[in-house]
């Protein structure tokens, strides 16, 4: 039971890293895009300067709840899964 404990432990680690990973990099793409457009939009027409900072600024917030979703599922994968117990007794923490 304790080895596939340690076994379930690392590929939850494994799948962690990989998610947390891709959406950074997802979010970062997506955030750089999104700033080029806006700074693009206002030096077309300075005037829409305040509405398109809003709606970019809104739309930021969104695209990083996407990214913090994923840390949210990374860390329940890690920290919160059925064989917690016995993980910690392989560590020694279950003492």
């Amino acid at each position: 039971m304790g080895e596939q404990a340690l076994q379930f432990f690392i590929a939850c680690v494994t799948a962690a890293g990989f998610g947390i990973a891709i959406a950074a990099f997802g979010c970062g793409i997506a955030q750089g895009i999104a700033c080029k457009s806006a700074v693009e939009g206002i030096a077309r027409n300075p005037e829409s300067s305040g509405k398109v900072t809003v709606t970019m600024i809104i739309g930021l917030a969104l695209m990083e709840s996407l990214c913090i979703y994923t840390l949210v599922v990374a860390l329940i994968l890690i920290y919160a899964h059925p064989q917690a117990g016995a993980i910690a007794a392989l560590f020694g923490a279950g003492h």
